[in-house]
């Protein structure tokens, strides 16, 4: 499998984790209004929802064909302990550029908590492998240069289904290029290493999200329709800070709204 697909399927894996994220923690990241309300206003959220049915299609079964048995096998072979320290280990990677996004976005205690956790779970931790920084009160933080946009009031646009990466909006969709250069793991100079990083991180968030994508196969009427209300309503969630976002807004549906001189009012 080449670096190029390597990087673009590991986009799909990781939007496909923030659905664990919403099905785990809905009740305190979001309400039932917020996500009424993205249901409400999807007539404006989804105008081309046939194009995103089709891709959406096409990626479910690229998704049954590759990933999905992949994912299932790394999860049979490898021990819990095993799989947990490679989580963390990615996790830990994937704290420098949520201490970036956090500066970015004037939060700067969350910034400076994200850059301490990264020296102690790479030093005591041994490179990531054990959260340690948690348990010494460094909590982790979820954060992304779409969610640094939405801050600064940058509406999100029509919701997209984008090939092999999954959901998006315009925003997040376009973000995705910056966070490309923001991940770590990009700047790994040896070619064979860094296509193997990419490849088991690829694995390591698709099999984190087997549960969840297991339970949308049996129990939702709409899968489309739950992956999108989900998604939307979990980028407003984090958008906010897991605070009650303001009214929708037609343009987006994250609740964001166009300022000239900060961050967008929680």
């Amino acid at each position: 499998m080449t670096a190029g697909l390597f990087k673009v399927a590991t986009r799909r894996a990781a939007l496909t984790s923030l659905l664990v994220a919403t099905v785990l923690v809905t009740g305190c990241a979001t309400t039932r209004s917020a996500i009424d309300s993205v249901r409400t206003a999807s007539g404006e959220t989804d105008p081309i929802e046939p194009v995103n049915r089709v891709i959406y299609t096409v990626n479910d079964k690229v998704d049954r064909a590759v990933f999905k048995p992949l994912a299932q096998g790394y999860e049979y072979v490898l021990p819990v302990q095993v799989r947990s320290c490679v989580s963390n280990v990615f996790g830990n990677i994937a704290d420098v550029p949520a201490s970036l996004n956090n500066f970015l976005q004037g939060k700067f205690k969350e910034g400076g908590s994200d850059v301490c956790r990264v020296g102690v779970n790479t030093t005591v931790g041994v490179l990531g492998c054990f959260d340690v920084a948690s348990k010494w009160g460094f909590d982790k933080h979820n954060e992304d240069f779409g969610q640094t946009l939405g801050r600064w009031g940058v509406p999100s646009g029509p919701y997209l289904v984008l090939p092999l990466f999954g959901p998006s909006t315009v925003r997040d969709g376009a973000a995705l290029l910056v966070d490309s250069y923001l991940d770590p793991m990009r700047y790994i100079n040896d070619i064979p290493v860094r296509n193997i990083s990419y490849g088991v991180r690829l694995v390591d968030k698709r099999a984190q999200a087997l549960d969840t994508t297991n339970f949308i196969d049996n129990a939702a009427l709409d899968p489309y329709v739950f992956v999108r209300d989900a998604y939307l309503s979990r980028r407003r969630s984090l958008v906010n800070d897991g605070r009650e976002p303001p009214a929708v807004d037609i343009q987006g549906g994250d609740g964001t709204q166009p300022t000239t001189g900060g961050p967008s009012p929680k």
